[in-house]
């Protein structure tokens, strides 16, 4: 089946590009919450560096929720997936796929941005793995203190 096509980004230039990613683990197996697959997220995290930053993930047991900036505007995600589906499935040698593609949404607001934020920091809660969200060792990102920080809260 074809893939549709990419809308393109539309914003005004001066707001900040963020996307909602989400990818999954081939048949939903428990592989990821460990400290090898955190590890082998952050090593895939970094190599992205001059091309996307990672503001937030949380690793659950079988997918991986993400916001993510492009430096590049027009960057694809299906290539920042890619990469890194691809550099921890090397990493960890692993026996296991990664579903095709992922899910992936263009944040178009703050508050949009914010809740998807609430999203990720909870998914371990609402999933009754931890009772805090601080509980859960496999989550990356600023504290709410620091949340001023990320671009998708700055707007005028």
């Amino acid at each position: 089946m074809a893939h549709p096509p990419r809308i393109p980004v539309l914003l005004p230039v001066e707001k900040a590009v963020i996307y909602f990613i989400t990818f999954c683990v081939q048949d939903r197996h428990k592989v990821l919450a460990n400290p090898e697959a955190m590890t082998a997220f952050l090593d895939a995290a970094n190599r992205m560096e001059g091309r996307w930053i990672v503001r937030s993930a949380t690793l659950m047991p079988d997918h991986i929720h993400v916001l993510a900036v492009p430096h590049d505007r027009y960057e694809s995600v299906g290539n920042f997936a890619g990469a890194i589906k691809r550099w921890m499935r090397q990493s960890l040698a692993a026996k296991w796929a990664w579903q095709t593609g992922c899910f992936d949404r263009l944040l178009r607001s703050a508050e949009s941005a914010d809740a998807k934020w609430h999203y990720i920091r909870e998914n371990p809660v609402r999933a009754g793995l931890v009772k805090h969200w601080q509980d859960w060792p496999y989550h990356i990102g600023v504290d709410p203190e620091e949340r001023q920080e990320l671009p998708f809260v700055i707007e005028a």
